[in-house]
């Protein structure tokens, strides 16, 4: 007699609760998963095409502001997603200003850790070869936030310059020539301050603070002398030959007799010859009228040639002029006989080449 086949066991309702409300969970951690994944780790910063690029958020910008920003810049791919992770991390309450470095395929959550953070990128600032402090407050003023005219204000005021001990004609001494990193939202006296802290280190470096002293000159008069140099030649080996000749004529009491000041005074740096008439024009940067050195810097020296200053030839050369084979040598002379000669000739090297100012 055949047995009778066994029944599975029915399913107790406890295990189909069970099951219903795993993939109940399941489906809500999904959900919940997809959403996170969307509004906060999904990549939602494209550049289009670039790798990086910067988003400026001015000082007393809100929320608003900074939302106005993104939106005009196009880089924010789901604008939605990048506000409501906004809300919920408070950053409304958390805008801080300054330059900052957007990186292609950023999710929502690294941007505004980095907004939040205030985790800037500073900007590059190359200083070198600058005449006048309203070219370098538009060279600054172009790179951070403050305006030039905001910067150049702070670089003409008296009080400013006495609080650091200087003038508004020696201030423009503090920039010596190199690579800085500053914040974009730093303020003019921010600057001011980081460059006095520089200058002091540099200062501080090579034992040239120990050499001004021992010349009997400041800081600033070395830069002086520099500026002067610097604009003289590009020739390097023969910048302590050049600075010596000018702290010869300073120590004996003469006329300086510097083109590159006469030159400044005018305010044309491009004059190849200079003339009778530009001689006589009254400024205190006139080298061939008032004796000793000008106010201050007729540009920003190269630290070669502050170093040359430094480092100046012991020579008993007091003249010199351009050679006539206008390779940038000069030829230098002890006494004015001679010089006057080597002068004839390179007078009549400008004229065989008609160059007439």
């Amino acid at each position: 007699m055949a047995s009778a086949k066994q029944k599975k066991p029915a399913k107790t309702p406890l295990k189909k609760i069970a099951i219903t409300v795993a993939i109940a969970a399941f489906s809500i951690a999904l959900f919940f998963g997809i959403r996170l994944y969307t509004r906060v780790l999904m990549p939602n910063v494209d550049l289009g095409g670039k790798k990086s690029a910067h988003i400026l958020i001015p000082t007393g910008s809100d929320y608003n502001a900074v939302a106005a920003i993104f939106r005009q810049s196009g880089y924010i791919k789901n604008f939605n997603t990048f506000e409501s992770y906004a809300e919920k991390k408070g950053y409304a309450q958390k805008v801080k200003p300054g330059r900052y470095k957007l990186v292609a395929g950023m999710s929502n959550r690294r941007l505004l850790n980095m907004l939040i953070s205030g985790n800037q990128d500073p900007a590059q600032i190359y200083i070198n070869n600058i005449r006048t402090k309203e070219k370098l407050a538009s060279i600054l003023g172009k790179q951070l936030e403050p305006d030039s005219l905001a910067i150049v204000t702070m670089l003409n005021s008296d009080s400013v310059a006495k609080s650091i001990g200087m003038t508004p004609e020696t201030i423009i001494s503090l920039f010596i020539p190199n690579t800085y990193e500053l914040y974009w939202n730093v303020t003019p006296n921010d600057i001011l301050k980081r460059m006095k802290k520089e200058y002091d280190k540099f200062w501080g470096e090579k034992n040239r603070q120990h050499k001004a002293d021992s010349m009997g000159l400041s800081r600033e008069q070395v830069i002086t002398v520099a500026s002067i140099v610097d604009e003289e030649t590009n020739y390097v080996p023969e910048m302590n030959t050049i600075a010596g000749v000018y702290l010869n004529r300073l120590k004996k009491e003469m006329l300086l007799q510097a083109d590159p000041t006469v030159k400044f005074a005018i305010g044309d740096p491009t004059i190849r010859r200079i003339l009778n008439k530009h001689l006589s024009f009254d400024s205190p940067y006139n080298t061939y009228k008032y004796k000793g050195l000008p106010p201050g810097p007729i540009a920003l020296p190269s630290i070669e040639a502050i170093d040359a200053v430094l480092n100046s030839a012991k020579t008993p050369y007091i003249y010199f002029c351009a050679k006539a084979d206008f390779s940038g040598a000069h030829a230098f002379a002890v006494t004015k006989e001679e010089h006057e000669k080597n002068a004839q000739v390179y007078q009549a090297a400008l004229n065989k080449r008609n160059i007439k100012k």
